[in-house]
């Protein structure tokens, strides 16, 4: 997420936490035998459903999906243009060398078959393969989520039960009834925000990280075959532009134009070869997918 993101998700949650805090009973919304019944409950039920190592992958899956953002789609493209006018100038095996520097790891796979001599429909194969199982796991993961979602509202009203056992137990007895109430009406309201305010949103995070990663992902694709198939780069670059919206579509042969003068700076002067690798947009991103 963006730092925008970010401090709007501070400023929303502290005027929510003050809804509470400015009540003249700020006090009675902290129970802690509710929020044992409802968190405890709903772990419990997770575990019996899913096997301990999915429920770790998912975390950190989800924990990624906040502190990792994917490489933007022109700088795919700018990477995927560089790539182009190399292979076109140096020849496919040149590309060995951006296989070897890229963080893209999907990028790397492909280049890895590039370099070692697929055929375009082998590449095309596996590729889509490899976004299929993809999807499938994020899938998985996103389900895991939303399951937890649905089962502490549920696990509220169970704690609400409880709570409500212990006040007709305690009729006649106003100690017993007030130390019971909280229990019963706190329990619904903590698996309601469980639900809808932390797990909920971590799957559609989850979703949407995986929806961006995927077009990404055919963006990386559709470039690559296009480069296998040695495309005029001009032609591969306008192809690159329906990735992109109708007011960014002027960017890309800029760039395009920029990499090739790169290039041939490049064959005017060998010695600045090394400069122009540096300039490279290969690591434009650390983000792996």
């Amino acid at each position: 997420m963006s730092r925008l993101n970010y401090l709007a998700v501070a400023l929303f949650v502290t005027l929510f936490a003050s809804s509470f805090l400015l009540t003249d009973a700020a006090g009675l919304f902290l129970n802690a035998i509710a929020f044992v019944i409802v968190v405890s409950g709903t772990l419990g039920a997770t575990f019996l459903s899913y096997p301990a190592n999915d429920i770790r992958t998912a975390i950190l899956v989800a924990r990624n999906s906040y502190v990792r953002n994917p490489p933007s789609d022109h700088e795919i493209i700018d990477l995927l243009l560089d790539i182009a006018v190399r292979s076109r100038q140096q020849g496919i095996m040149a590309l060995e060398q951006i296989e070897e520097q890229t963080t893209v790891s999907f990028l790397r796979s492909a280049l890895g078959m590039l370099v070692d001599g697929y055929k375009a429909n082998e590449v095309r194969d596996i590729l889509a393969t490899e976004m299929h199982y993809f999807r499938q796991r994020r899938a998985r993961h996103e389900k895991l989520f939303r399951y937890m979602a649905q089962l502490a509202p549920a696990f509220g009203v169970a704690g609400s039960v409880v709570g409500l056992i212990g006040m007709l137990a305690g009729i006649g007895d106003p100690d017993v009834i007030l130390s019971t109430t909280p229990i019963a009406l706190t329990s619904t309201l903590y698996g309601i925000l469980l639900g809808n305010f932390v797990l909920t949103p971590i799957a559609e995070n989850i979703s949407a990280k995986t929806g961006k990663e995927l077009m990404l992902q055919t963006l990386i694709s559709d470039g690559v075959l296009a480069i296998l198939q040695e495309r005029n780069t001009m032609k591969l670059a306008r192809k690159l532009e329906s990735f992109l919206t109708p007011a960014r579509r002027h960017e890309p042969t800029r760039s395009l134009l920029e990499i090739r003068e790169r290039y041939r700076a490049l064959r005017r002067n060998r010695g600045a070869g090394v400069e122009a690798a540096s300039n490279s947009p290969i690591d434009a991103s650390p983000n792996r997918f």
